[in-house]
């Protein structure tokens, strides 16, 4: 898919003004794209809090993708998913400044906006296309509930302290059965989040990749599986103690009975993710993770 800086005139504003460092950044964006002569456009969520959104057009989050050319995340990395499952239908670019903590994907400082974004309105850019994970719920046949996810969809026991019992198969072969905490199904993109946590492996953004992550397995030669991209993934739920959960990216958590079906596979559509000069995958690694922390504090003391 070819993405030209000549059609970005109407740009999304998107965020989650709930920190007055939120509201101050999408101000001056909002502000300077006005100076340059584009076209800022606020989703309804976020010009309920931005005073400087008063004269700005606004529209809702799921129609946003259709009357912007590119789309402008402000805040921490769980700003820009639930952005993203919005916008991925659209094939809208979307740029991510981040006003979180670690910031994965919302790469930009807040002290270099201006000038990033002036690069990525140039069309000095670095395309970074991420797949998404798209899951259903069957039950006795019918599908539902369904969601999809950027970084993870997650089998969990809820509130509960014990494990929970569940088949899992890839592609119409048997894998195992389980008892632990539950599952999680991440991308590539979702290695660095709670997989990472729960021992997953990091797995490159640009490789088509499912990784799966068993959480406090009750047998200790249970380790993360990695499958292809397109790879169909069937989650059987056995008798429980308790009601098994599942959730995508962390949001509301769906329950499910015995013998309900968990069916996970890529969504057809992918976020595309725009980021300036310099990205480097790994330079993130080092600073978010702090891979050469102790390294660099003794050559400070040298």
């Amino acid at each position: 898919m070819q993405i030209s800086h000549k059609n970005f005139r109407n740009i999304g504003l998107i965020g989650r003004p709930d920190k007055s460092s939120v509201v101050e950044t999408l101000s001056l964006i909002h502000n300077h794209l006005l100076r340059i002569g584009l076209h800022p456009v606020f989703d309804s969520e976020t010009a309920a809090l931005v005073p400087d959104s008063r004269n700005t057009q606004t529209v809702s989050r799921s129609l946003l993708g259709e009357v912007v050319d590119l789309v402008i995340v402000v805040g921490g990395d769980g700003s820009l998913l639930h952005a993203a499952r919005a916008l991925v239908k659209h094939n809208t670019p979307v740029i991510g400044i981040n006003r979180g903590r670690l910031g994965f994907l919302t790469d930009i400082k807040p002290t270099e906006v201006i000038f990033k974004l002036d690069q990525v309105l140039k069309g000095e850019f670095q395309l970074d296309r991420r797949f998404l994970l798209e899951m259903e719920i069957r039950s006795k046949g019918e599908n539902i509930y369904d969601a999809i996810a950027l970084n993870d969809v997650v089998l969990h026991s809820g509130r509960s302290v014990h494990m929970i019992d569940f088949e899992l198969n890839i592609d119409g072969q048997y894998v195992y059965r389980q008892h632990s905490d539950g599952l999680i199904v991440s991308t590539p993109t979702g290695s660095t989040a709670y997989a990472l946590s729960g021992g997953g492996p990091i797995v490159h953004p640009s490789m088509d990749a499912i990784s799966l992550v068993p959480m406090h397995p009750h047998t200790l030669s249970s380790r993360p599986i990695v499958v292809g991209g397109h790879s169909e993934i069937k989650i059987m739920i056995r008798e429980n103690r308790v009601l098994p959960m599942v959730s995508a990216d962390g949001q509301h958590s769906v329950s499910l009975s015995v013998g309900d079906s968990l069916h996970i596979r890529k969504h057809p559509f992918k976020l595309n993710l725009l980021h300036p000069p310099g990205y480097d995958f790994y330079m993130a690694c080092r600073t978010k993770l702090g891979w050469n922390q102790d390294f660099d504090s003794l050559q400070q003391q040298d």
